[in-house]
């Protein structure tokens, strides 16, 4: 039976690379209607783990689980809007005909294809040929061709990266509209102020999770004042419980 409390469930995930573990025995189990912050630094396994969730990364071991379905199942493709932290736009076509390509290869209505241009807002650049568009309004491009089929849960690499702090805080506050209206949203970061912008957090370094979370709680339980902060006291922690396990034991 579909448990309709989850957009995502994954249980004792492990993928490796190149003979290394980069995801070690991974389970969580992510909310749907809510916007869930994947963070912690470059390097430490988020494009690995949403790679895993959309289908396109070889596991090892373990299960993903997407809207009720095996991650990568033909029918989630209508059903799950992917960003990568590199845009995935054509160049030399228009923002609109970049939406209504994507819009059609998702069967969308052409009223689909407005709204996504308008919900990124990117309506006075919709007939401008996205070479000629700046970063961040290349990144929103990218955004607008995954929300034209109107997936059920949003997967965003690195979304913010490069933005300026006007067009990364009209995003945060797209992402919480989109949640209100029913979506499930999983956004990746390194940038830790972001944290506060999230419904829930999960914190990540080397493959596995430090915290999992609300960001009130995360600042409770660690008693600091912002994310960055917590974010250092979680893995100082892990550290001394690691180093303690090593020293632990006794002489014969």
């Amino acid at each position: 039976m579909v448990n309709k409390s989850y957009a995502v469930e994954v249980d004792q995930l492990r993928v490796s690379r190149g003979g290394r573990v980069v995801i070690a025995d991974l389970s969580v189990r992510i909310p749907t209607g809510q916007v869930v912050g994947l963070l912690g630094p470059s390097g430490g396994g988020k494009s690995t783990f949403i790679r895993a969730l959309v289908g396109v990364q070889v596991v090892e071991s373990g299960t993903v689980t997407v809207l009720g379905q095996p991650a990568g199942s033909p029918d989630l493709r209508h059903r799950v809007g992917y960003v990568t932290q590199s845009p995935s736009v054509y160049a030399d076509l228009s923002v609109e005909d970049n939406v209504r390509y994507f819009g059609r290869v998702l069967g969308a209505a052409e009223a689909a294809v407005q709204e996504a241009i308008d919900l990124v807002d990117l309506r006075a650049h919709a007939h401008d040929r996205v070479e000629n568009l700046s970063g961040g309004q290349h990144s929103r491009a990218s955004l607008a061709c995954a929300l034209v089929g109107r997936p059920e849960l949003l997967v965003l690499d690195e979304p913010t990266v490069g933005l300026d702090p006007v067009l990364r805080r009209d995003l945060w506050d797209l992402f919480g509209r989109l949640a209100a209206e029913g979506t499930s949203l999983l956004v990746s970061s390194h940038v830790m102020d972001e944290a506060t912008r999230c419904d829930r957090l999960l914190l990540m370094r080397s493959g596995a999770f430090l915290a999992d979370t609300t960001p009130a709680q995360l600042l409770l339980e660690t008693g600091t004042p912002d994310a960055e902060t917590a974010f250092l006291a979680l893995i100082d922690r892990a550290e001394a419980t690691t180093r303690s396990g090593a020293g632990g034991g006794s002489a014969a």
